[in-house]
């Protein structure tokens, strides 16, 4: 699978990942082949592009909750567009508290990792797709870390609207991509900080958006803080870190103009290595709600080899049970002695990583009972791992943090 640019798409190619309309209606489904007319309509919607399979691949098989959750994308987006219109118009948000309400009901109570599929960005809709994958990630990371219901409605609501400013950017500076003058980011501070001030009128509308707005002004002027009537509260300080984490992870994964994206596993390095500006407790709980490398996710290996994730390691995502391609031979990366062989590097940038093989083609590599065998071992030792380190919680609750 791989990525083609609207202008380079020929008649003929297959589509990896389906198309929806406004309403979550299927337009193009996948392996369709494409045709001048669909070409066509790809570029009036104006996306960047779409994704490819390539001549003999196969389709990918997709589950129920990832098809759902690139319909849900396609539904929000739209409904974001209008909050942003009434927000323009000065007109009140009718729609808005079912909206939200929408989200928390599908993100803030999930107890399992999910496949976060990004989908096709315009640069005419690249402000409301991160907006959406923003607000989505702030309440799956938010409900992982127990927030309440309420506080999980401020961090959506900063999350959808602390950059509705980007709709006066122009777009002589918009499909600069990351190419920007330091005049260029003036322009678009300078759009953000006036963004804010429309929101003000729903302070009374919203039991919860007068604080989700001192949220989005906290986040807006972190770089110039003497803007600001008064030094943020403590939790609006973390709330603050949380979206960041949030909105800089989706800006590094998703298909954005004028540069790749990163893999999720380059994503979660750079977060790593910048703890000041990215706590470790909330980088960690980033990795808990989505997966980072799943099984049957497809690897570059350390010894420039090829390989398959097996088994998910949900304890530490770059240790996970893989089969390196080359000589068909299984390491246990969560072995020291294994991980010191060989160790993965980063995803195949070719592949679409978030969806899984299915379990029969997995067969055609691994004996069932080997691959049984070896995610009990796993589950035995992130049980154990997980118990520990809830005996160390419970002795010292404020460790990690």
């Amino acid at each position: 699978m791989k990525f083609v640019k609207t202008e380079d798409l020929k008649p003929g190619m297959r589509l990896a990942k389906p198309i929806y309309n406004k309403n979550g209606v299927l337009l193009y489904e996948r392996n369709s082949k494409l045709t001048a007319p669909g070409i066509s309509s790809a570029r009036n919607f104006g996306l960047i592009g779409v994704y490819i399979l390539e001549p003999a691949e196969p389709v990918p098989p997709l589950s129920k909750e990832d098809l759902e959750f690139e319909q849900l994308q396609t539904i929000y987006i739209f409904r974001l567009r209008e909050c942003m219109d009434c927000i323009a118009q000065r007109r009140k948000l009718e729609n808005y508290q079912a909206f939200l309400e929408d989200i928390l009901k599908h993100f803030g109570s999930l107890t399992h990792r999910v496949n976060f599929n990004q989908n096709l960005r315009s640069s005419d809709d690249f402000m409301y797709k991160h907006a959406i994958s923003t607000a989505i990630l702030t309440t799956m990371m938010g409900s992982k870390l127990r927030y309440p219901a309420d506080k999980l409605r401020i961090l959506a609501t900063a999350a959808l609207f602390y950059d509705s400013g980007y709709r006066s950017v122009p777009h002589t500076i918009l499909d600069k991509g990351i190419n920007l003058s330091a005049s260029d980011m003036d322009v678009i501070q300078l759009s953000l900080e006036k963004g804010l001030v429309p929101l003000s009128m729903y302070r009374d509308e919203f039991s919860y958006f007068s604080r989700a707005l001192s949220l989005m002004q906290t986040y807006v002027y972190e770089d110039h803080p003497e803007k600001l009537a008064a030094r943020p509260d403590d939790e609006l300080q973390e709330m603050a870190a949380l979206l960041r984490v949030a909105d800089h992870f989706d800006q590094m994964t998703a298909m954005n103009i004028g540069y790749e994206p990163m893999s999720e596993i380059a994503a979660m390095g750079y977060l790593s290595s910048h703890p000041d500006k990215y706590p470790k407790l909330l980088a960690a709980t980033l990795a808990e709600c989505i997966h980072i490398v799943p099984h049957a996710a497809n690897v570059d290996l350390s010894t420039g080899d090829k390989g398959i994730v097996l088994v998910e390691n949900t304890k530490d995502f770059m240790r996970p049970v893989i089969l390196r391609l080359s000589d068909n031979k299984i390491y246990d990366l969560s072995k020291d002695e294994d991980y010191q062989k060989v160790h993965i590097v980063d995803i195949m940038k070719t592949m679409d990583n978030r969806v899984a093989m299915d379990k029969d083609t997995l067969k055609q590599f691994v004996p069932d009972a080997k691959l049984q065998k070896l995610t009990q071992e796993l589950q035995a030792k992130l049980k154990r791992a997980n118990a520990a380190a809830a005996k160390r919680k419970k002795r010292n609750p404020t460790a990690g943090k």
